[in-house]
């Protein structure tokens, strides 16, 4: 019997949920995915070491104010490093969008031309790349005439319907529901250690989402996200793409037994018929779910966080070389 991963690559594209150079190339995914938060792990290994050397030498050639220079640099590395994994894989990489303009649109658009001009002047082919959003409303707008214009996105930090279907009315490219924070939520609300895979909240949201796209004729692909064991995993086999983490990768990679589609487009059917989600629709609905607009709060922070603190770094590096 082959592994479970290579059991799953039959019926689900998988996609490597790091920054790793290193765990790329042993992992070999068709896509990877990225964020503040991998590349903050990332920055610290000798590989990276050339790439911010790079990006920081680039910044400093821009001249600009000292915070202009850091958001360059940073914006910079992650291109560089976006390169490098498209360098490994046959197919895209996801590069994020800074957290902290996750409720200014006119921003993400600004910033996310830039991610995109950037990867163009590297002599990447940028129909490889995926341009991550925070799925706010205000970031889902964003996206919207991103698509328009031809740059594909991937909303990112999604924890509800509501959400999934503005996502796809916009025509984004690709949803990133997470499904262990859901879990997290669940566990701390209601004192429990562990539900049963079947029963994982955050499974459930993303089968729901994933059999009402494919039963209303969404073009929009679901990829679950933030996993936190490989019984979730298993019960969203068949789902279009799923990240994983390495060291989930190895568990799958290590099991022989037998693992079963659990999603599959034929078989999809929904109950949801919600009709085009305004904004107040959108934010009452996302206020009324208080796990999804906690979790969405929180990833929002915690990026923002990381943020700050790989400018740190930058900065620190800078100082250094000057």
């Amino acid at each position: 019997m082959s592994s479970k991963l290579d059991q799953l690559k039959t019926m689900t594209t998988v996609v490597a949920d790091t920054g790793d150079i290193d765990a790329i190339a042993q992992w070999r995914p068709r896509d990877a995915t990225t964020n503040p938060s991998l590349l903050l792990k990332a920055a610290a290994s000798d590989a990276y070491r050339p790439m911010l050397d790079k990006a920081v030498a680039f910044a400093r050639k821009q001249g600009g104010t000292d915070a202009e220079q850091l958001g360059l640099a940073t914006d910079m590395l992650a291109v560089l490093a976006g390169r490098e994994i498209l360098g490994l894989i046959p197919g895209v990489v996801s590069t994020e969008v800074d957290a902290r303009l996750s409720f200014d649109t006119g921003a993400t658009l600004e910033r996310a031309r830039r991610l995109i001009e950037f990867y163009d002047q590297q002599g990447v082919d940028t129909s490889r790349v995926l341009i991550k959003i925070a799925s706010t409303w205000e970031g889902i707008r964003a996206a919207e005439q991103l698509e328009q214009e031809g740059i594909h996105c991937n909303l990112t930090l999604l924890f509800s319907f509501v959400q999934a279907v503005a996502c796809a009315q916009a025509g984004a490219t690709l949803i990133s529901p997470f499904v262990g924070r859901i879990l997290d939520w669940h566990l701390a609300a209601s004192g429990r250690d562990s539900f049963p895979a079947e029963e994982d909240p955050g499974v459930q949201s993303v089968a729901r989402i994933y059999n009402y796209y494919k039963a209303s004729g969404f073009d929009t692909v679901v990829m679950g996200a933030s996993f936190r064991n490989t019984g979730e995993i298993e019960m969203l086999a068949g789902c279009d793409r799923l990240t994983i983490s390495p060291a989930l990768l190895q568990e799958l990679q290590d099991d022989n037994g037998t693992l079963s589609r659990q999603l599959n487009p034929e078989m999809a059917t929904t109950a949801d018929a919600p009709g085009r989600i305004g904004e107040k629709q959108f934010r009452w609905d996302s206020n009324e779910d208080a796990m999804a607009t906690e979790k969405l709060a929180d990833g929002i922070r915690r990026f923002a966080a990381d943020q700050v603190e790989l400018e740190s770094r930058v900065r620190q590096l800078a100082t250094t070389a000057a």
